[in-house]
């Protein structure tokens, strides 16, 4: 009888381990699937990990959605598995409007993922910063640029600062590790004609280079809309 028990645990163990092997053999998604946020064809930035968007797959039996977050430059990337899936922005992320259905719930954009796709993302921005021109003098950093006004009516926002930030990297944001240096201002007399400047600190270590980028804090809306990251040498 000892033998007996002995036998079927021994085989029991072996199932165990077989069917954990099965589990474990499972290749790891290896489509790719890259984005970008755009307004009639022109980038979107935000800040980095800071504006969500959600992945439902269809048919999956887990229905909890798959959650990411875009880059600085409006940008996702990420390896996934075949499937269809529908990519959602919801309400309150960004510093613009997602689509919205007929019924007021956030619209989703269909995902067919048979192979390495790239896809366009549209979504309307409150404001566009237009004609950025970056420089600097060796000891500071200033930024030209517009604003240009894209949602009116009854969905329209007022601009509450424009902003100016550097870094030593090139992760650039209003947060503390996004920025070694900044400058603002919420009096905008003309949006068609901004300056802001920003002394260069001293850097340890030594380099002679930062990256720059404007943002823009939009009344009533948590993430801020950004500029391209610019690299500065000096």
């Amino acid at each position: 009888m000892k033998k007996l028990i002995v036998y079927l645990a021994a085989c029991s163990l072996f199932i165990c381990v077989l069917i954990s092997c099965k589990k474990d053999n499972y290749d790891p998604p290896k489509i790719q699937l890259t984005g970008q946020l755009l307004y009639n064809g022109d980038s979107v930035y935000v800040e980095y990990g800071q504006v969500s968007f959600q992945l439902h797959q269809h048919g999956y039996s887990t229905p909890a959605p798959i959650e990411e977050t875009f880059n600085q430059n409006g940008t996702l990337s990420m390896l996934l598995f075949p499937g269809d899936y529908k990519l959602v922005i919801p309400d309150g992320q960004g510093p613009f409007l997602w689509k919205h259905t007929a019924a007021g719930t956030p619209d989703t954009l269909d995902v067919d993922l048979t192979q390495n796709t790239s896809i366009e993302i549209p979504v309307t921005p409150y404001y566009m910063i237009r004609n950025l021109q970056i420089t600097n003098n060796g000891s500071s950093v200033t930024a030209h640029f517009a604003l240009e006004k894209i949602i009116t009516g009854e969905n329209a926002r007022d601009v509450d600062a424009v902003a100016l930030y550097i870094n030593k990297t090139q992760f650039v944001s209003q947060t503390d590790d996004g920025k070694i240096a900044g400058a603002s201002e919420t009096a905008i007399a003309d949006p068609g004609n901004i300056a802001l400047s920003v002394a260069i600190p001293s850097i340890t270590p030594a380099q002679n280079y930062v990256f720059a980028r404007v943002g823009v804090k939009i009344s009533g809306v948590e993430d801020m809309l950004y500029s391209k990251v610019v690299k500065i040498n000096f």
